[in-house]
């Protein structure tokens, strides 16, 4: 179901990824398709590259990759996205111990060659692809993970790995460590690769121990509103904040935020400039809200959900800084509409989406009003938990 957009269905996008690999290789059938989800954070924001929680869903928006075995040693790679930069088409040889794959133009091959690169099982064959993807670039929705997850979900089908699913996500992490120098933590890649229907998913990003907590009332839903203002996170803003969240460790003596409370925090106001302490506060305030929301939304207590929502956005507003007006906009505009339980922004920041829970009674009242309220046009998409990564039929 959706509201004031209609994103492309799965089988749509996957008849789109089959068109564009006849055209590209010559009027031939592709014999393998894969899909990874996008996703939405709940809420623990900026939290997982502290060792911290956090409660992610699986979406229903996946990319696509579709494509044949070859008996050569080389890749060729097709994107079906409109907004990817020049070329479409990349052709390169599988990497060789001595002769590794390494970044470069265009942008968007990165995160596939980066995920050939960091395979954990081989001989790779030679093969070629096409990928075509209805997760929003620069919304938030982490169509990187989503892409990476699924190249390596591709790579599963021509030449089979342990299937440790951690090991998975660890190695799609790797891949936008060193590929897309986007020093991401866990989260976007573990929930793409375990997301469950009907569930969202509280990730121990010190542990790596993942819970589901059921999110299945029919009368509750997920609405997430794209302020369609991109954000680019490869600049200094992401690398930055995490820089100061290791620093604020260090200054606590903590291995990470995660062991440190906001006693810890006040001990040491004399040892941390302002900025470098509100960053800390919103990460260990942000690690405990999200415990407790795990918690609530367990027990169907969606007000108090909506509370901490609500809470954990002005944190980000005013303590991390990566909120920007149009996100704020969106979400004050949510919390005035009858029904909704809460809202807040969701992924990195400086743009992208709010995530929004309500009624389900609500979403028409509320899409309505926020669209009036806002200074520019958003888009709706109404979500629920989706499945992870996964073999498709053709």
């Amino acid at each position: 179901m959706m509201a004031g957009c209609q994103a492309t269905s799965l089988p749509s996008l996957l008849e789109k990824a089959r068109r564009v690999y006849r055209e590209s290789f010559g009027d031939t059938e592709p014999e393998i398709a894969v899909s990874a989800p996008g996703r939405v954070n709940l809420i623990g924001e900026h939290t997982d590259y502290n060792e911290g929680l956090v409660l992610p869903m699986a979406l229903p928006m996946v990319t696509v990759v579709v494509g044949s075995q070859t008996a050569d040693t080389s890749v060729s790679i097709v994107t079906a996205a409109e907004e990817a930069d020049e070329p479409r088409r990349v052709d390169f040889p599988l990497p060789q111990d001595s002769n590794p794959l390494t970044p470069g133009e265009p942008k968007w091959a990165n995160y596939v060659k980066g995920v050939i690169q960091h395979y954990r099982a081989g001989p790779l064959p030679g093969f070629r692809a096409v990928i075509a993807s209805n997760v929003p670039i620069g919304g938030g929705l982490s169509s990187s993970a989503s892409l990476e997850v699924a190249v390596y979900t591709f790579l599963q089908q021509i030449c089979s790995d342990d299937n440790d699913l951690v090991a998975k996500a660890l190695a799609c992490q790797k891949a936008e460590h060193t590929f897309a120098s986007m020093p991401c933590g866990i989260m976007d890649q573990f929930i793409s690769v375990m997301g469950k229907e009907g569930h969202a998913l509280l990730i121990d990003c010190r542990s790596l121990e993942a819970t589901l907590v059921p999110l299945t009332n029919p009368g509750v839903v997920i609405l997430i509103t794209n302020s369609n203002v991109r954000h680019s996170l490869t600049g200094s803003e992401y690398p930055s904040r995490r820089r100061q969240c290791e620093e604020a460790a260090r200054a606590l003596g903590k291995a990470s935020l995660r062991e440190a409370s906001m006693e810890d925090l006040e001990a040491a106001k004399d040892r941390l400039d302002s900025e470098t302490s509100r960053r800390a506060r919103h990460v260990i305030g942000e690690i405990a809200r999200t415990a407790r929301a795990a918690k609530v939304l367990r027990a169907g207590e969606y007000r108090e959900f909506g509370r901490l929502m609500v809470e954990s956005h002005h944190s980000l507003r005013d303590d991390y800084d990566v909120s920007c007006p149009e996100l704020d906009q969106l979400v004050a505009a949510a919390m005035e509409v009858e029904g909704v339980h809460g809202s807040r922004m969701t992924g990195g920041g400086f743009g992208g989406c709010t995530v929004t829970l309500l009624e389900a009674s609500a979403v028409d009242r509320a899409t309505q009003h926020i669209q009036e309220k806002y200074s520019r046009t958003a888009t709706f998409y109404i979500t629920t938990p989706s499945e992870g990564a996964r073999a498709l039929s053709l």
